[in-house]
């Protein structure tokens, strides 16, 4: 084996504790002997989402010698709550144990710059590796099989149960339900996520008439008794009474015929989309990635894809998927479909001249025309959030999930992470409160003069009278805990550090493997060094005058297989994106080191 830089693993701190130990504190001197797999991530984040998929076989194949350790950092003032990370931990079957750092001080300690960032520390408690974004379960299960016959021979190794202790299930009729909508007959259909099934409920909203789903994740067409979903989101009806689900961990679009019970794929092939693939064509034979919701919209199937920072449409008829929306950076930009940016579309709401979007991680309330144009209606971008209403250009939310149109043509807002309902007009430009103390909504049906609130994190629904008057509520603003990075003035040196894992070297069969995309809010805080090229490393130039601003780094490699027996060499695309707040003062690095995958020897 190549040597590696021995970087002692800082312990491990947070002031919310552990979860999924049984109450236990855990060190990493009682790690010590296992190969321990640090997962920094933050449950509003799809990437994180992904990620936690990916671990899921390496976490069972090496489960004698390998612990995957969660550390929770919070970017949404909610998320920095303990009970919401305990929420998050069941509803998204997180089975290893958690630690809750609700002030980053871990995140620090590894100076991580990006959720989701793995890191690996060997059976000595050394720092081996470090990996962010997406992509490199593969890498990571590589460089475990060598550390376990580094240290089996060494006599360092120690297998053995791992720490983590499931919590007893609770029974309720949904758990973290996502979305719902109301059938012809005045049922409601809801989506019961983490239970992966769909649940048709009385006009009650309460009475459980049917179950469709075994309950176990799965891709599996049929009956309803025999059908399987994964996480199950996003629900829409179509001409004909066929409803149309987002089955977001299968990176599908599913079918429910309520009359039958028949369920049935029509878009996706179960695998997840990354760069490079197709972007249209028959829609079971392009890859999708976490559609979150669903809207009939123009005579076609618009999805909210979350995993990609995109609008895809879905064309029925046809029987054909494509991009509509969003190049795939993350950000809040408005302009001609092709050019916008979105950040997690997570809710969709059509009326006849325009599709309503929650973009999640701008909190920011959106939409589109039929000419193709996107709006912001409320919301300036990634770190800056709140409850305040008022003018739309002042009014913050907090991670919305879901859109629902009023009558009025205003629309009603699930603002999950302010646990609250709130009301943009766009009549008077304003953003107004309709309730309070609702907890985690993540979307609302119009039923007559109520509203029904899927309450997520109370798995229930909620049947509210819409009020004629908005409710007051104290006005707060926050920005993310996550502290800005200081850099000198002048030239910047941005260096993102990519060395391929072992056994595979850059794929430049076609030309250049790897990219590097750079942009900033505002735009002006960037002199010199936007735009797009092939080298990871590049020369920024700060302008005079700009004090503050965030810089938008999107990073791309793309590694094969090493061996020339090898006739059809695997390969791996790896990526993340960076939003990296920034402040400029005259003590500040002139070096910016990002990692995508490896260590910076610089840092």
């Amino acid at each position: 084996m190549a040597s590696r830089a021995r970087v002692r693993a800082p312990e491990l701190v947070g002031k919310g504790g552990w979860l999924n130990t049984g109450d236990k504190e855990l060190t990493l001197s009682d790690l010590r002997g296992r190969i321990v797999v640090l997962d920094f991530w933050t449950f509003c984040c799809v990437n994180c989402l992904h990620v936690l998929d990916e671990l899921r076989e390496l976490e069972e194949r090496h489960r004698d010698t390998v612990v995957i350790i969660g550390v929770h950092s919070p970017k949404f003032v909610h998320e920095a709550e303990h009970q919401a990370v305990v929420d998050a931990v069941e509803r998204y079957e997180v089975e290893h144990p958690v630690l809750d750092d609700p002030e980053l001080a871990t995140w620090k300690q590894y100076a991580v710059r990006a959720w989701p960032t793995l890191v690996v520390i060997d059976p000595e408690g050394y720092v081996v590796a470090q990996h962010a974004g997406e992509g490199h379960a593969h890498a990571i299960e590589k460089l475990v099989e060598e550390l376990e016959a580094e240290h089996d021979a060494k006599g360092t190794l120690r297998r053995g149960d791992g720490p983590y202790v499931p919590p007893e299930p609770v029974a309720t009729d949904l758990r973290f339900p996502g979305k719902a909508l109301q059938l012809p007959g005045g049922s409601f259909l809801v989506s019961d996520t983490t239970r992966h099934q769909l649940v048709e409920l009385d006009a009650d909203g309460e009475s459980v008439l049917r179950r469709i789903g075994t309950g176990e994740r799965g891709l599996t067409d049929g009956p309803a008794e025999a059908a399987a979903f994964s996480e199950p989101q996003g629900l829409a009806l179509l001409p004909g009474g066929r409803v149309v689900v987002a089955d977001t961990v299968n990176h599908a679009l599913r079918t429910f015929d309520p009359a039958t019970g028949e369920v049935a794929t029509v878009a996706g092939t179960g695998r997840q989309w990354w760069q490079g693939s197709a972007t249209e064509g028959p829609a079971r034979e392009v890859d999708l990635s976490s559609p979150w919701d669903v809207a009939y919209f123009d005579g076609r199937v618009w999805i909210a894809m979350a995993g990609v920072h995109q609008l895809w449409t879905y064309d029925p008829e046809a029987g054909t998927v494509r991009a509509a929306a969003g190049t795939t950076n993350e950000g809040l930009v408005d302009g001609p479909a092709a050019e916008a940016w979105f950040a997690q579309p997570s809710g969709l709401a059509a009326t006849e001249d325009r599709l309503w979007i929650a973009d999640s991680e701008t909190s920011a309330v959106r939409w589109i025309d039929r000419e193709g144009t996107v709006h912001t209606a409320v919301g300036t971008g990634l770190f800056d959030f709140g409850h305040r209403d008022g003018a739309a250009d002042q009014a913050l939310l907090q991670h919305p999930l879901g859109v629902t149109a009023l009558p009025d043509g205003s629309v009603a807002v699930s603002d999950t992470y302010n646990h609250a309902l709130r009301r943009f007009d766009p009549a008077t430009g304003e953003v107004t409160t309709l309730a309070t103390d609702l907890r985690e909504p993540s979307d609302a049906v119009l039923v007559g003069d109520d509203i029904v609130v899927v309450e997520s994190a109370r798995h229930r629904l909620t049947r509210l009278r819409l009020p004629e008057e908005a409710v007051r509520v104290e006005s707060v603003a926050h920005r993310t805990q996550r502290a800005a990075t200081e850099v000198a003035p002048g030239r910047l040196r941005l260096d993102v550090v990519f060395q391929a894992p072992a056994g595979q070297k850059l794929d430049t069969r076609y030309g250049p493997s790897t990219r590097l995309l750079v942009s900033s809010t505002p735009p002006e805080l960037l002199a010199e060094g936007d735009g797009a090229d092939t080298d990871l490393s590049r020369d920024l130039v700060l302008a005079d005058g700009v004090t503050e601003g965030v810089l938008h780094v999107s990073a791309m490699a793309a590694s094969c297989d090493d061996d020339p027996d090898i006739e059809y060499p695997a390969c791996h695309v790896h990526q993340q994106d960076w939003g990296v707040p920034v402040t400029v003062t005259a003590d500040g690095t002139a070096r910016l080191g990002l990692v995508l995958a490896g260590m910076d020897s610089e840092g």
